[in-house]
């Protein structure tokens, strides 16, 4: 068994306590940080992403997932900050103008997080301007645009045509939510869709060219 597997299978099965006490083990036998993230902690989340494409899990086991993978995120962050360990990219999120929904956003940023990005998350009923001055600000490569209702879709429309009159050299715009569909996504020129969480990681870091 790999000296990573119990944290991994920790995250997967949404054990929090069990899930710390592996980090704090692995620590203490001098794993690097940014090791215990993406031998550990990804591939936990990655596991449990497939799971629910293949609809073996659903949204609950997927957010206690996620929590048992911040909890160890907030043990790490900080050393991973200490090593001068940084994201290489940043990504903006946030659900559409009108719409309060969080989960699925909420998932795909915690998803990114474990990916090694640095996720500003706009939260919710997030105005095209807020994207547009976050990217600008922290210089990011990603805007994510997340929405839960077919009434608050044509809002995406209004976000992607507001951020490109705004001419940010580079950013690509990605969108998601269970409404959306892959014809909506390249009728409003978005760079790109994911169907759910786990793929919407995958699309981030081929957006980014990370992966081919």
């Amino acid at each position: 068994m790999s000296t990573f597997q119990p944290l991994s299978d920790a995250v997967q099965n949404g054990k929090r306590n069990e899930a710390k006490q592996h980090t704090e083990t692995l620590l203490q036998a001098g794993q690097k940080p940014l090791d215990i993230v993406e031998k550990g902690l990804v591939p936990g989340m990655s596991a449990i992403g497939e799971k629910f494409k293949n609809n073996e899990v659903f949204v609950p086991e997927m957010l206690i997932a996620a929590r048992a993978m911040k909890e160890c995120m907030l043990i790490l962050e900080p050393l991973l900050a200490q090593a001068g360990i940084k994201p290489k990219y940043t990504v903006v999120i946030g659900t559409v103008q009108g719409d309060l929904h969080d989960i699925g956003k909420n998932l795909v940023a915690m998803m990114l997080k474990g990916a090694n990005f640095c996720v500003i998350d706009l939260g919710t009923n997030v105005v095209p301007t807020k994207f547009i001055d976050a990217a600008r600000t922290s210089g990011a490569q990603l805007i994510a645009l997340s929405a839960l209702l077919t009434t608050t879709m044509p809002a995406m429309k209004t976000a992607i045509e507001i951020v490109r009159a705004a001419a940010l050299p580079g950013v690509k715009v990605m969108v998601g939510g269970a409404p959306v569909t892959q014809d909506f996504a390249n009728e409003i020129g978005a760079d790109g869709y994911s169907l759910d969480a786990a793929s919407a990681v995958d699309l981030a870091l081929r957006l980014v060219g990370e992966k081919a």
